[in-house]
């Protein structure tokens, strides 16, 4: 399955930045709610497990997500939740395990029927879905660090998965959000990283997302404002959805106001 490799290489990616950096850069604070690089790394470890673990079989799966459930019943944020189950890991010992996890949750998911039905916290998905999903957050946190460390992330083509993902949550963003669906959907035009235009939906003109795929990435993964973009959004459904987009599941969750999320000077 082509997405397990891809969410490889986006692992790949993030791990050869942070392998460079001294001790210290884990408590490093970023824009994403003050939370660390090793916040992030102990959420995307702790996830990447749960992907694995749901592939072997249900019960595992939710044995995995019932005291997760529990610690967010009971106020609990995602952040103290995930550290109770990580259970003093942190630190280098985390980043290993966590880039260890990769591979392994790659190689698993690499000869999996990309139809198999697995479980989830939400409705259940397919293992291309997962993985896509595996993909999405590495990249969506990723660029977090990427922007904590001033340096910018050399994009490739395997973005085409995220910005898929982003076109196909459309109506999720608005269901979500529990507002009428818009009709109809809009016209997508994104410039790859290589220069190749990918496009989704039919024409319209007057209703229409045109411009960069990463920067398209960046707004549905809510890490960029859209009007901190070149983003072009034409017609009033097009702006609807950029201004609310949200390609991953859980509960709505506003986008960072204009100029609250960017890259950090080095």
């Amino acid at each position: 399955m082509q997405q397990a490799e891809d969410f490889r290489a986006e692992c790949d990616c993030l791990a050869e930045v942070i392998a460079e950096q001294t001790e210290d850069i884990f408590q490093r604070t970023t824009l994403f709610n003050s939370w660390t690089i090793n916040d992030i790394i102990g959420h995307l470890h702790m996830f990447n497990v749960a992907a694995r673990l749901t592939l072997e079989n249900d019960q595992k799966f939710a044995d995995f997500f019932a005291p997760v459930a529990a610690d967010l019943k009971q106020g609990r944020s995602m952040r103290e939740a995930q550290y109770v189950w990580l259970n003093g890991l942190e630190g280098r010992p985390l980043f290993d395990a966590w880039r260890e996890g990769c591979q392994a949750t790659a190689d698993l998911y690499a000869l999996t029927d990309p139809r198999q039905r697995i479980k989830w916290a939400g409705p259940d998905m397919s293992a291309r879905s997962s993985i896509t999903a595996r993909q999405m957050e590495t990249w969506a946190h990723g660029q977090e660090v990427f922007d904590c460390l001033g340096m910018v992330r050399p994009d490739t083509d395997r973005i085409k998965n995220i910005a898929h993902l982003g076109v196909q949550t459309f109506g999720w963003t608005f269901i979500n959000r529990q507002l009428p669906v818009p009709e109809p959907v809009p016209h997508v035009v994104l410039t790859a990283p290589s220069g190749a235009v990918w496009t989704w939906n039919e024409p319209q003109e007057d209703n229409q997302i045109s411009g960069k795929a990463v920067e398209f990435g960046q707004v549905v993964t809510q890490t960029r404002n859209v009007a901190d973009t070149s983003l072009v959004a034409s017609g009033d459904i097009a702006a609807q959805w950029m201004a609310i987009a949200q390609c991953f599941a859980g509960a709505p969750i506003d986008p960072p106001a204009p100029g609250q999320r960017f890259m950090v000077a080095g």
